[in-house]
């Protein structure tokens, strides 16, 4: 019966009252100088209000993460979205920070990446689907630079591009499998010269990468010409720097490179800016953006990608390195729903009260924890309400928090908004001003590759070690001779299991991590360590989300969550 009178994602958010974008922009304190409106509800804020506020000091950064997620779901956006709202509530100036949803799981499985229910982003249907261009414009540079490399190949190729060790792949916004590995150069002298390629999904591009990690257009085209490309006949790199298109390609990102700015369905701003992949990439909104929010705001809410062992450990090991970020908290969101499959609960099953299966699930959420106290930071565990969880359940995960001298709050963000997540914000402000943080990174930069990859594996997932393939040897050797061994690593892992293995739910043991290929992206400033089965071009599923997605004459978006 609950279930008949639940509005849905979109419904809710067609239904709020929004601002005027210019309202919320004079709420920030910008000026017309700042900022250039995309449409009633959107804007571009300049990259370079950052340098006019350079001497402002900075809010306290708050990184919303999960436990492993599920087919359950978390709602880790919804969850950030609501702690920013209820921080407000509290008269804290805050700023929301957000990734941009990528339009291939928008339109196949894991839904947008606006929030939910009552704390959304909005207007949701633009964000989940074209927004600003952004990631459209990210495409087409990357494609640009894959025609410019069989171009120069075509045209003589005077740098003795080897064609079999091109490692830079097209791109599309969107899951297709059909495209994982192509030939081009088909048809005769005059269509090019025949060669193996593939594409990856846009967020997995470097390009998305060094958007995400650029503090303005100079650095943006400085990481774009250090960005490996190929390889030539003696094996030696060859950079974008080589075929000279760097400053075509900041060309065509010179509008993506400035933060979008929204609001939430109670006016709070939020920063959507950039969307690199978790699992394939470091999952982190903007530098750009955060910083920019922590400029704006006293405290800043931000989210990264998936679980703690993806998301989060990739914002603390390479963002906060590569912005000068100093977080203050970290809220770490569970589900009953969620830890209830980690204990081996089935989807079908989890209406059903299932303590049995929620005690064996906190082991996923206690490894989680225990990796964010390594890296030493302060932290709340936010169990993120769902109406089908009873009393007992959430009664026992708050018991377990509270034995184990976890700080812990029930957030009602989805059906309440900010109202419902006061008591998480309360707990936040608390943690902030009177936890006691040590942070420090997981790794020193100046560890060789393979080790750092051991001890992400052994600290953060609780591996017992790491496995690789020939190849993979084979890339360590040569990256170390190119000089590229001081570099964080990106774990390309698959997020449903602290393993690499996806079945592996709750909290494995024992288990070999298997590095199958590294990655060298040179311009985002970090190495790629492809892990088990995990791929950077997903495919949909049977029954696409895309199926229940419509528009009316009217412009009315349906079936959107």
């Amino acid at each position: 019966m609950i279930d008949q009178h639940i509005k849905t994602d979109i419904e809710i958010a067609q239904e709020a009252p929004l601002k005027p974008i210019h309202e919320i922009a004079e709420q920030l304190g910008l000026s017309e100088e700042d900022w250039e409106p995309y449409g009633r509800y959107k804007a571009k804020v300049s990259a370079h209000t950052l340098k006019r506020l350079q001497d402002t000091p900075d809010g306290k950064v708050i990184l919303v993460t999960s436990i492993n997620p599920t087919p359950a779901g978390e709602g880790k956006s919804t969850v950030t979205v609501g702690l920013g709202q209820a921080l407000n509530r509290l008269e804290k100036k805050t700023v929301i920070a957000l990734r941009e949803p990528s339009l291939g799981p928008s339109m196949g499985m894991k839904g947008g990446a606006a929030g939910g229910g009552y704390s959304q982003v909005v207007p949701m249907e633009d964000i989940n689907l074209h927004f600003t261009g952004d990631i459209h414009a990210i495409t087409t540079a990357n494609n640009a630079l894959s025609a410019m490399i069989d171009n120069h190949i075509h045209q003589g190729n005077d740098l003795d591009i080897d064609q079999r060790r091109i490692v830079w792949k097209r791109v599309l916004d969107m899951n297709d499998r059909a495209l994982r590995n192509i030939v081009v150069g088909l048809g005769g002298p005059a269509n090019g010269v025949p060669r193996e390629d593939g594409f990856d999904i846009t967020v997995a591009s470097e390009i998305m990468a060094i958007l995400c990690l650029s503090t303005d257009i100079d650095d943006l085209k400085q990481r774009l010409s250090k960005m490996v490309i190929a390889y030539n006949r003696n094996k030696e790199p060859i950079t974008v720097n080589d075929l000279g298109v760097q400053g075509a390609l900041a060309l065509l990102l010179k509008d993506a490179i400035h933060p979008n700015l929204v609001q939430t369905i109670e006016n709070t701003p939020a920063f959507v800016h950039g969307g690199p992949f978790a699992n394939i990439a470091h999952g982190c909104n903007s530098v750009i953006a955060t910083k920019l929010a922590s400029k704006l705001g006293d405290y800043v809410v931000t989210e990264a990608g998936f679980g703690v062992d993806l998301g989060a450990e990739k914002f603390l090991d390479i963002k906060t390195r590569a912005g000068g970020i100093d977080p203050s908290a970290v809220v770490i969101v569970v589900t009953v729903r969620a830890l209830k499959m980690h204990g081996g609960a089935a989807k079908d099953e989890l209406k059903n009260e299932d303590i049995e299966a929620l005690k064996r699930g906190m082991a996923n959420a206690e490894k989680h924890i225990e990796t964010i106290k390594s890296f030493g930071l302060p932290y709340v565990v936010a169990i993120n309400h769902f109406v089908h969880d009873t009393e007992r359940e959430i009664q026992y995960v708050q018991d377990w928090c509270q034995a184990n001298g976890h700080p812990v709050s029930v957030a009602k963000v989805w059906a309440e908004g900010g109202a419902g997540g006061e008591d998480l914000a309360r707990q936040v402000i608390d943690v902030v001003e009177n936890g006691k943080k040590d942070f420090k990174y997981m790794y020193d930069l100046d560890a060789p590759i393979e080790e750092k990859i051991e001890t992400i594996v052994k600290k953060v997932y609780g591996g017992s070690g790491v496995e690789f393939s020939a190849k993979a040897l084979k890339q360590l050797k040569e990256f170390k001779e190119n000089g590229w061994g001081n570099l964080p690593v990106c774990m390309a892992k698959t997020q449903y299991s602290l393993s690499d293995d996806p079945k592996k739910a709750g909290r494995p043991s024992g288990f070999t991590i298997h590095v199958r290929e590294l990655k060298a992206s040179i311009g985002a400033g970090f190495i790629v360590a492809i892990t088990g089965t995990v791929m950077t071009m997903p495919g949909l599923p049977k029954k696409p989300a895309a199926l229940n997605m419509n528009v009316n004459n009217d412009g009315y978006v349906s079936g959107l969550f």
